[in-house]
């Protein structure tokens, strides 16, 4: 069986200068998690004793705390900022730059609407910028019978797929009189989907490696499996099962922004491993 991995695949900027940071800055506390993948969490705590932190109250414990790469709200920031501890700030500039077109086009007075997911720590930190309450949406139906106003300035949860954002747009230029569109989906999301949409339709069965709660990761698992119905997204070699790779000639890989390589070259080897 052949194994192919997509032509765009795992980690991106973002997360690769997440991770530099974090080993550069040893003996710290992140705010969140940094990155949504387990495995790499766990790597930077056993060798760089970076440990993870899930509320403002554990951050007592230490004098130095490195913002994740998602982000977190801006007064939780502010309580920081004014705590005396050394903020390192990881957040991916593809991150930051949603929270400064929100905080900027609400106080010029235009609704913000932001297609996302509303419990994702991305979004959380974004919405926070706001001056008004912003509209966060997943889908049209949740713009119907919502009074927007007169001007609108949209923005997008950086992993989001572009077609659906399109149909976002096309629904609020349909319907308000003044839309900003600010396409805040980052580069390297767009690269790895379009990589992966394109490999799983030669694929015949596809991997997808990444968090189970790595909003990307899931984005590309829905586009492989519109395209292969034997897709299977995994975290660990460990989850692969023999009997995926029955009968398949072509076995496609790719993986989310926060999969590092490691982990990657590994369910590769148990892949060829079982398909001997």
């Amino acid at each position: 069986m052949e194994i192919r991995l997509a032509e765009n695949y795992g980690f991106c900027f973002g997360v690769k200068r997440a991770i530099e940071i974090a080993e550069e800055s040893k003996n710290a506390f992140t705010y969140g998690p940094l990155i949504h993948n387990r495995e790499e969490i766990n790597r930077l705590q056993e060798n760089f004793n970076v440990t993870t932190a899930h509320e403002l109250d554990e951050l007592k414990k230490t004098d130095r705390v490195i913002i994740r790469t998602h982000g977190i709200v801006k007064n939780e920031l502010e309580t920081l900022q004014k705590s005396g501890k050394e903020i390192i700030d990881a957040t991916c500039p593809f991150v930051t730059k949603p929270q400064e077109i929100v905080e900027e086009m609400s106080k010029e007075g235009y609704k913000i609407v932001i297609f996302g997911d509303e419990k994702h720590p991305e979004v959380k930190g974004v919405k926070s910028y706001a001056v008004n309450e912003p509209l966060v949406v997943m889908d049209v139906a949740e713009l119907e019978n919502v009074y927007l106003g007169p001007k609108v300035a949209v923005v997008s949860q950086t992993t989001r797929k572009v077609k659906e954002f399109m149909k976002i747009i096309n629904y609020l230029v349909e319907n308000v009189k003044e839309v900003r569109v600010f396409n805040t989906i980052c580069n390297a999301t767009f690269e790895n989907q379009e990589a992966a949409d394109k490999l799983s339709k030669e694929a015949d069965v596809m991997v997808v490696i990444g968090g189970k709660n790595s909003s990307n990761t899931k984005q590309l698992f829905s586009i492989v499996k519109s395209n292969c119905a034997d897709s299977y997204h995994i975290e660990v070699p460990e989850e692969l099962q023999p009997e995926w790779f029955t009968g398949k000639k072509l076995c496609g890989v790719t993986a989310g922004a926060s999969t590092p390589d490691w982990i990657i070259q590994n369910v590769i080897e148990k892949i060829r491993n079982i398909s001997v």
